[in-house]
């Protein structure tokens, strides 16, 4: 898949004029960065393109926009020639001249070197295509900055895709299908037009290759261990935690471990419900309000209309019925700003909204916490 992905990239069809790139969209924590940072990125290396990572989940306090100039900053770095370059772009001679050395904190938005001439240097000194790959990409506009870094990438992506220079791909990977999409579903955005690509959860080759590599793989049937494996949303970490406790459970016997293996992969997909679960009971609730109508309304949330004013009130109505903080725009920001801290809820610079994982509707409506109409 990475072979094949990395060859449609760098060579795209006659008929795509920008090489726009790859979007990639899967749930969180069912492989794809994995699959970014140990596959696709050695297929592009090994295909002859210089690859810019950059996960903007790692550190989600700081700016995306600082997060993508810092890794292509640090990517200039490794190469004096490209420095050189730049330094004489700015006006300077040499890169020191006079005690005063050329600093790459030059590059960026509104810093006098525009990433679009970065990565230009980058790619005439290098004569190599660059691939871009933001892991996480729908962080990007969360902040004016990641914003502003998107189009000035788009910039860069047109002007390295002319004949002047090598080329420059963006792969852009999420783990929302509609958050993604706000990178590329309207002519306003950034990346309009770019493929959106749903990334393939592991199957069943997965499966047989996790069993081979288990002590007990003689007690285990591979399309039970599949079902079980599907049952956990295809997360890979739920098999690998409850094979970690067989390990350590001293009282289980050789003939038991397929049924003891069973019992630890829906224990942990208990726990993690529950955890999740724990911190919606933990809300106010106006919080719990506004979080169920979210959830249901999905994609048609608007969270300051009347009609969503109602439905708060109908819910608080039928959950808190004593409660006595009646809902407006004023407080309802203020719960909405309390969600995003207990990281439940995403917002979008330009102010929509939206679950932070899709997956907490689903435990929510298996609850019974979805009733806000």
């Amino acid at each position: 898949m990475a072979k094949n992905l990395a060859g449609k990239l760098l060579k795209p069809a006659a008929t795509s004029a920008s090489g726009s790139g790859l979007f990639l969209a899967a749930p969180r924590r069912t492989g794809k960065s994995t699959f970014v940072r140990e596959d696709l990125r050695p297929a592009l290396e090994a295909a002859g393109a210089i690859v810019i990572y950059v996960d903007l989940w790692e550190d989600r306090k700081a700016d995306p926009g600082d997060v993508i100039i810092s890794a292509v900053r640090a990517e200039l770095a490794k190469r004096e020639g490209v420095i050189a370059r730049l330094a004489k772009g700015s006006g300077m001679d040499k890169v020191a001249v006079g005690g005063l050395s050329f600093s790459l904190d030059r590059v960026g938005m509104a810093k006098g070197i525009s990433l679009s001439a970065a990565l230009s240097a980058l790619s005439d000194e290098t004569r190599q295509i660059i691939a871009l790959i933001i892991d996480e990409a729908q962080h990007a506009i969360t902040s004016e900055a990641g914003a502003d870094a998107l189009f000035a990438l788009k910039a860069a992506r047109d002007e390295l895709n002319s004949s002047h220079h090598h080329g420059l791909r963006i792969v852009a990977t999420g783990s929302n299908r509609d958050k993604l999409a706000m990178l590329r579903g309207s002519k306003e955005q950034a990346f309009f037009g770019a493929p959106l690509v749903a990334f393939p959860p592991l199957g069943t080759d997965y499966i047989d290759w996790f069993i081979a590599h288990l002590d007990f793989a003689k007690e285990l049937d591979g399309s039970a261990v599949y079902g079980w494996f599907r049952q956990a949303a295809f997360r890979p970490e739920v098999l690998g935690a409850a094979v970690d406790a067989l390990v350590y459970d001293l009282q289980t016997e050789p003939g038991r471990y397929a049924q003891r293996l069973e019992e630890l992969v829906h224990e942990q997909i208990e726990a993690n419900s529950n955890d999740a679960l724990r911190v919606v009971h933990s809300l106010t609730p106006l919080q719990s309000a506004v979080l169920r109508v979210m959830a249901s309304a999905g994609a048609k949330y608007a969270p300051f209309e009347q009609a969503t004013m109602e439905r708060y009130r109908a819910v608080i109505a039928t959950t808190a019925p004593g409660y006595k903080v009646e809902p407006d725009p004023g407080n309802v920001q203020q719960a909405l700003n309390a969600l995003q801290e207990k990281a439940l809820v995403w917002r979008a610079a330009r102010g929509v909204y939206a679950l932070e994982d899709t997956f907490l509707a689903e435990l929510m409506d298996k609850a019974g916490l979805l009733q806000a109409d």
